[in-house]
């Protein structure tokens, strides 16, 4: 059990708020769950998360026992394009997550590698074997994975110094009707929702480099090449010159075609192999739910 007087410059301020601050380790959900569950109290009484503190209100609170976070090997099926002793390359599928974390600890492509025996560097975390970059649930497409530290830490180093070669393939709304472009734009997280990415002054630099390979009326088929690598990029980009991605349910219009998830595939990957420095390069073909896509528009358009 934990305890807290409250101090004059805690004064009114509200008890989830106040205990936020004083369990830095643990969010303000989390702090609001323990509230819900009856594990704080104020002066020996269980009280509400908009409870304003008084000056000598005696708070006690008990933290849950946390399990021990396990990643469970499990048989899916993956599609690996190439494997040594040190890296893999493997080709995610769509509506994969790529490692294990609170609600989603099974049915990950980490679940799938440990079923696959592959031995996996431990650099990124114990939720995270293995994973040196990484793909959104609905982005389909190339992945290096790392199979030991040294392999790990090269890879990690290409990346920040945006060495890797990171093509994509996208099918977004509206006609474009210049043949290729640059979109160098910040990205940083949403002021408005933090579930979000957006553009805004104070991001992080990003550069998006596209090629239009093929218009409709209403669509565009696009390559896209990273030179930098932030959280959502291509589809922040994208919406950013008001041609967000076919089925993004995040930054995309409500009225789309029914893919479960944007229409994004990471159809190439370029990088120096960790240990013999040897250039690699990678490519794969266009998925089955792409293909359809295209063919749907096509007989529209």
């Amino acid at each position: 059990m934990n305890d807290y007087k409250v101090a004059p410059e805690d004064e009114n301020m509200r008890i989830d708020k106040l205990l936020t601050r004083l369990n830095p380790t643990h969010s303000r959900s989390q702090i609001k769950g323990w509230i819900d569950e009856g594990r704080v109290y104020v002066n020996n009484a269980p009280i509400k998360a908009n409870y304003r503190c008084r000056i000598d209100d005696y708070i006690s609170w008990s933290t849950p026992t946390e399990d021990p976070f396990t990643i469970e090997a499990e048989n899916i099926p993956l599609d690996i394009l190439y494997e040594d002793a040190d890296i893999l390359v493997v080709n995610k599928i769509k509506g994969m997550v790529v490692h294990p974390s609170p609600g989603h600890m099974h049915g990950t492509l980490v679940n799938a590698l440990l079923y696959h025996g592959a031995d996996l560097s431990w650099m990124g975390g114990k939720e995270r074997p293995g994973i040196v970059h990484r793909l959104d649930k609905d982005t389909s497409g190339l992945l290096v994975i790392a199979k030991n530290d040294l392999a790990h830490e090269k890879l990690s180093k290409q990346f920040k110094d945006h060495t890797v070669m990171r093509n994509y393939i996208a099918l977004v709304h509206g006609e474009i009707t210049h043949e290729k472009g640059m979109i160098d734009a910040p990205i940083g997280r949403d002021p408005n929702n933090r579930q979000r990415m957006k553009v805004v002054d104070d991001g992080k630099k990003a550069i998006t480099h596209f090629h239009v390979l093929e218009t409709f009326s209403d669509y565009s088929y696009v390559a896209c090449q990273l030179e930098t690598g932030r959280t959502h990029q291509i589809r922040v980009h994208m919406k950013y010159i008001q041609h967000p991605l076919v089925g993004d349910e995040t930054y995309g219009p409500r009225k789309t075609l029914d893919l479960n998830g944007q229409a994004l595939h990471a159809n190439q990957i370029g990088f120096y192999h960790p240990v013999t420095m040897e250039w690699m390069e990678m490519k794969t073909d266009v998925p089955d739910y792409f293909q359809e896509a295209m063919e749907r528009i096509r007989k529209i358009y």
